[in-house]
């Protein structure tokens, strides 16, 4: 990338380095890239692209590419990630938001249709707070409460439970379902509780992608030699911590969802029918208590 050369020019210079990487879609994601580094957006960009780029610009895009050459994921360097069309500051702390998860946001507001419900709310495992503040927004009267075990994720869940508007309804504290305790500061039943917990098998972990295995928290993706140790201990609370009548919905990985069901049957709760993302992955198994 030489000093002085043109948006477009750079624009290629970085393409062709993600390429030697084994990223797909680079010519989007060196948009993306360029965009951050010039402080412009992508349509400027693209008015701009005969343009001579400053000195400063051409060397903030050289690090941000080598970082991405590097597989660190696009939202960590961006610092942010869209969910259900809302804007989540993100970092190495929480796992990156994705598309599937929304799969949860849809069951939720299909079997809890009553948007004006003063609902009490719980994500286990809340990360960047995506799913509890995402229905804190749907469900304007509702309040919630997310755990999690990492300070730094709570540290970004309350940046964007701020942003979001919903700083007042969301209470974000530290908690460990792997301690024998860790229900009791939880102010329970709650009329919905939901999770997006660790899944994966140990085993498999670093042999995922690198942007995964690299980069992501792995306490938020080691889910046990079967990766299912996290359904088992949510289950066995959830009786205490869910409502009569009230719901669980968590998500789970390819090929989990028969195992979740018998884990929350064993439990004494009421599994239904898991619901399929856009991929025809069965993504979320609700469970009744």
């Amino acid at each position: 990338m030489v000093a002085g050369a043109t948006y477009d020019a750079l624009l290629r210079d970085a393409a062709v380095a993600l390429t030697s990487a084994g990223i797909d879609n680079v010519r989007f994601e060196a948009r993306l890239l360029l965009a951050r580094a010039a402080g412009l957006s992508v349509e400027q960009l693209i008015a701009r692209g005969g343009d001579p780029v400053p000195a400063a610009t051409a060397t903030v895009l050289r690090e941000l590419t080598a970082r991405r050459v590097r597989r660190e994921p696009m939202a960590y360097i961006l610092g942010e990630r869209e969910f259900w069309g809302l804007p989540f500051k993100v970092s190495p702390a929480v796992l990156v938001p994705r598309p599937d998860s929304e799969t949860l946001i849809e069951t939720a507001l299909a079997l809890l249709p009553d948007r004006t419900r003063p609902l009490r709310l719980l994500d286990l495992g809340a990360g960047s707070g995506c799913l509890l503040l995402t229905l804190l927004r749907e469900y304007p009267e509702a309040t919630g409460v997310g755990v999690d075990a990492s300070e730094a994720a709570l540290a970004v869940a309350r940046e964007n439970a701020e942003a979001l508007g919903v700083a007042s309804r969301a209470q974000l504290v530290a908690g460990d379902w792997r301690r024998p305790d860790w229900t009791e500061r939880l102010a329970g039943p709650f009329d919905l509780v939901v999770s997006n917990p660790p899944y994966i098998e140990s085993r498999v972990i670093d042999g995922l992608m690198p942007e995964v295995a690299r980069h992501e928290p792995r306490l938020a993706l080691d889910g046990g030699a079967d990766g299912l140790d996290a359904y088992r201990l949510i289950a066995a609370a959830a009786p205490r911590l869910i409502v009569p009548g009230g719901w669980l919905l968590v998500e789970g990985g390819e090929g989990q969802a028969t195992d979740i069901s018998g884990i929350f049957s064993a439990a004494g709760l009421s599994p239904k029918p898991p619901r399929k993302d856009l991929a025809g992955v069965e993504r979320v198994v609700p469970a009744k208590h």
